[in-house]
């Protein structure tokens, strides 16, 4: 039989794509007088809050951007402000961190045209503890804690649509139907496509109730379910065909392999840096959001498309 030679690929928009990584590394900053940069009176009473969420997320991504700590944030935040001749406060160290445990991240996308194709994974990422070369030098036993990152991204655009930060002993499939409710329930869902940890009822039935098709290889040992949900229904099939056919067959034929792209967003997402520098859960949250808007904004300058050349 003779060996499979996977294909080779041409990307057709070189200059444009070249162009728009070029733009990644530009420092060009750019703060529109009109933002809201203080924070709106709420009508309540107590003391009201200085700076909105638009500045802190600003601050908060110049940090995230640069790996810089908070204070070193707040000056260089201060510096730029005084480069464009803007007389605006900045939040404080304190501030920042305060705020960034209660901060409801704003991450821009696109969004795709006609229905949504979902590809959902997830990665570890380190908090605390001995880097790896450390660890494997020195033994012994170390304190290592992890957070678990669960994506969701389009696999038109490549924007990260929905995103899950849990504790490290959490599994993927629980999650899954919270990053489908993180999509506005008048988005059209085409398909959703994870690997053989998300073979679960309810992860079939969730996207069932959604009227997308469910792109899970089946476990090797799987067993026939009894078809009482659509979820149910649409599992079986899978796992008809993928006997039928041949597990390698069926992947190819049902398009899985394309979700190695969400993979591929999770080490770009670990580029920004390998460890979180929060130690509260919760800021720990917005350290990942910060850093998911970050990426969107780098995806939409621009993105290579390719073509199969062999």
């Amino acid at each position: 039989m003779s060996r499979h030679i996977p294909p080779t690929y041409k990307t057709r928009n070189w200059p444009a794509y070249n162009e728009a990584l070029k733009r990644r590394g530009s420092l060009t900053i750019w703060f529109d007088p009109e933002i809201s940069w203080e924070a709106a009176p709420t009508g309540k009473r107590g003391r009201q809050q200085i700076y909105s969420d638009t500045a802190i997320q600003t601050c908060l991504t110049m940090k995230v951007l640069f790996g810089m700590a908070l204070r070193q944030t707040t000056g260089f935040v201060e510096s730029l402000l005084r480069l464009i001749g803007l007389n605006w406060a900045v939040p404080d160290f304190g501030t920042l961190s305060r705020r960034q445990k209660t901060l409801a991240v704003d991450i821009p996308y696109r969004g795709s045209n006609g229905p949504l194709h979902f590809l959902i994974d997830s990665t570890g990422i380190k908090v605390e503890g001995e880097g790896e070369w450390h660890a494997r030098k020195h033994g012994g036993p170390k304190r290592r804690v992890w957070r678990k990152v669960h994506l969701g991204i389009d696999e038109e655009t490549l924007e990260v649509r929905a995103v899950a930060i849990t504790w490290s002993h959490v599994g993927d499939a629980p999650v899954l139907p919270d990053l489908l409710g993180q999509i506005p329930a008048d988005q059209e869902i085409g398909s959703v496509t994870a690997d053989g940890a998300y073979d679960t009822r309810k992860c079939h039935d969730a996207i069932a109730e959604r009227g997308a098709h469910a792109v899970i290889p089946p476990r090797k040992n799987a067993k026939p379910w009894k078809t009482v949900t659509a979820g149910a229904v649409a599992r079986n099939e899978a796992l008809r065909a993928s006997k039928y056919l041949g597990r390698a067959i069926w992947r190819r034929w049902s398009g899985y392999h394309r979700r190695s792209r969400v993979e591929t967003k999770m080490h770009c997402m670990k580029l920004l840096r390998q460890r979180l520098m929060a130690r509260d859960f919760d800021r720990q949250v917005a350290e990942v959001q910060i850093r998911i808007a970050v990426m969107n904004g780098y995806t939409a300058l621009g993105i290579p498309v390719t073509e199969t050349v062999g």
